[in-house]
């Protein structure tokens, strides 16, 4: 199952696996982008793919999902729905940074409780959770983004240590900006952004063997880097960074707005 199927990283991981021969269940808000995916899949690697289009941030959503394909043998989660925003807390529009909460915070919850019940009942399966290279310190002009990343990523690595002995494997991807359309979404202007594709390849190819992957050169080198500071001195660095990937925006608009 992967979530956010519809775009970027979710897509990304949907035609790796479809290309390693799995069958897949998509799932994102729209089902458009999801049917075409699926039949760009059946016709390229005759794979079998079924489409929901769901709204993770409502309430129950989680829970009809589990139910809809409790007759499947789903044998691994790719939770890579989710959003950004930027810009001052304060200038945001409130409904939408609440919503951000529930999609990339609540919805990664519920989906590891009732698929991990899913794998503990068939005695193994992976999940993959998306991180960030934000979610390590604090980041401002993207303050709430980054702490629903720090919970997505302490989530991961508490759930690798839980979820071990059910042979369950959990793990963390946490990359750095992404060519995808995150930054639009977000207003970031992202000028080194990686290609989607690496981040699925190096995803998988970590999957079990680490708590925590860095998909790509770049935020491997700024992890490496901030790593070596303080945590006062990581906040410093990465407000330059911040500054430069929203130097665009006015002030009146510094925070994102729902698409």
């Amino acid at each position: 199952m992967v979530t956010g199927a519809s775009d970027g990283i979710g897509r990304a991981f949907a035609r790796l696996l479809a290309a390693r021969g799995h069958s897949l269940v998509l799932v994102a808000r729209r089902g458009p982008q999801l049917l075409e995916l699926a039949e760009e899949l059946r016709c390229t690697h005759g794979t079998r793919c079924l489409v929901f289009e769901v709204n993770l941030a409502r309430a129950g959503s989680i829970a009809s999902l589990e139910m809809a394909t409790r007759s499947l043998d789903i044998s691994m989660l790719v939770a890579a729905a989710g959003f950004g925003t930027s810009g001052e807390l304060l200038d945001a529009p409130l409904d939408t940074e609440l919503n951000m909460l529930d999609v990339n915070c609540a919805a990664v919850l519920a989906l590891c409780w009732h698929f991990g019940q899913r794998f503990r009942q068939r005695g193994g399966g992976g999940v993959v959770l998306m991180s960030s290279l934000l979610a390590f310190h604090g980041v401002p002009r993207a303050a709430h983004y980054a702490a629903t990343k720090a919970y997505v990523q302490t989530l991961a690595e508490g759930l690798r240590v839980e979820f071990a002995p059910l042979g369950i494997d959990v793990i963390a991807s946490a990359p750095g900006p992404v060519a995808t359309g995150f930054a639009r979404r977000a207003n970031l202007h992202m000028p080194r952004a990686l290609d989607p594709d690496i981040v699925a390849r190096e995803t998988l190819a970590a999957l079990g063997h680490k708590t925590t992957v860095r998909p790509g050169w770049l935020s491997k080198l700024l992890g490496w880097t901030l790593a070596m500071l303080p945590r006062w001195g990581q906040v410093r660095v990465i407000t330059q960074v911040m500054k430069g990937m929203t130097a665009h925006q006015s002030p009146e608009r510094a925070a994102s707005r729902p698409r």
